[in-house]
């Protein structure tokens, strides 16, 4: 039954409304806010993510993730609507391929929360899921590829569907021979950690598959009490805990704002993966940390805490076969990262000639 204290309330429940998020933080109206309830890409927050919030503090770091500003409706060059040409990377509906050896399943358009710097902001999940047969076509696909080794839960955020539902769907990869491992990218645990519930668990201490979860949060104060104990839980069904965060500026553009999260991730029994330099969408220049400034940044953090509470940082490039890493920078002269060289520039604009390799 889904009550007022079932995740499925709650994610019933959450705020769709400017104008609310506003008053719940008892800040007044600016012309810097998009009140615009008509927002192409809506807002949407839980209730439990905005109790996290500071009031009356613009500069909350997790309000100015979900806060709409009238700054996206700016035009910037370099921006657009699908910076990683995932469409290049289509292999069936609802299958993405970019790297060897491992696949992305679109399992949903839903998000528990719209994050205003997300890269798929405007995706095209129309195309992606239809109807009854949503997953078909790309399990057909899946089975047929030998070379496919990993598949990557995403959406969309994947618990956002139904316990029932994500039974199905790895039920079918499970019996997959060339499936060796599952991982699943949500962020559900850190703004609706109710969502892991006993069913869910159940569930989970059931897959044969090797986990992954790959949780995603931005900054420390994302992680409380009820955060830490759905990571607890989800450890107990031996899922590895890895986190990717989105270098935000205004948000964890900081020395200590980045080594808060780490020591808070640890705390939670997760480790750091990955910082993102930011997917350039359209609507989020305004988030855009340059990345001179970021391989700065990394080298502080790199001196202040062990290797293994220091993510990775990365861009993704259309075309690259990878990843691209840039390492910290340490010293003067120039950073020391590594740049993508003149042919995957190359490929960043091109469509790749062999329909089974993603960008």
């Amino acid at each position: 039954m889904i009550t007022a204290s079932t995740w499925q309330g709650e994610l019933r429940a959450a705020v769709t409304s400017v104008g609310e998020l506003l008053r719940l933080l008892d800040l007044p109206v600016t012309a810097a806010v998009d009140l615009q309830e008509q927002l192409q890409f809506p807002i949407r927050v839980p209730r439990s993510f905005i109790a996290r919030m500071r009031p009356r503090d613009w500069n909350d770091p997790l309000l100015r993730q979900v806060l709409p500003l009238a700054a996206e409706r700016t035009i910037v060059a370099g921006f657009g609507p699908d910076p990683l040409h995932e469409a290049s990377a289509r292999r069936a509906p609802g299958l993405l391929q970019k790297y060897a050896g491992r696949a992305l399943l679109i399992t949903t358009g839903s998000c528990a929360v719209h994050c205003r710097y997300c890269f798929r902001r405007e995706f095209p999940y129309q195309e992606h899921l239809d109807g009854a047969a949503r997953w078909a076509s790309a399990l057909a696909e899946l089975a047929a590829d030998p070379s496919v080794h990993e598949v990557i839960l995403s959406g969309g955020d994947p618990l956002s569907l139904s316990t029932d539902r994500l039974r199905t769907l790895v039920n079918a990869l499970a019996a997959m021979p060339q499936v060796r491992r599952l991982r699943i990218h949500t962020r559900l645990p850190i703004v609706l950690p109710a969502r892991i519930d006993a069913e869910l668990l159940e569930w989970l201490h059931g897959i044969t598959l090797p986990l992954v979860i790959v949780l995603h949060a931005n900054h420390a104060n994302e992680i409380d009490a009820d955060v830490r104990r759905a990571c607890v839980k989800l450890k107990s069904a031996n899922a590895v805990l890895l986190n990717q965060s989105v270098l935000l500026r205004g948000i964890n553009d900081t020395e200590d704002a980045l080594a808060g999260l780490s020591e808070a991730l640890f705390d939670a029994g997760v480790l750091p993966y990955y910082l993102h330099l930011l997917d350039r969408v359209s609507g989020t220049a305004h988030f855009e940390v340059d990345e001179v400034s970021a391989c700065k940044l990394l080298g502080r953090i790199a001196t202040r805490l062990p290797g293994y509470l220091v993510p990775r940082l990365v861009r993704e490039l259309a075309g690259a076969a990878a990843k691209v890493a840039l390492l910290p920078e340490f010293c003067e002269p120039g950073p020391l990262f590594i740049r993508e060289d003149a042919a995957v520039r190359r490929q960043t604009d091109a469509k790749l000639s062999h329909p089974d390799v993603g960008v």
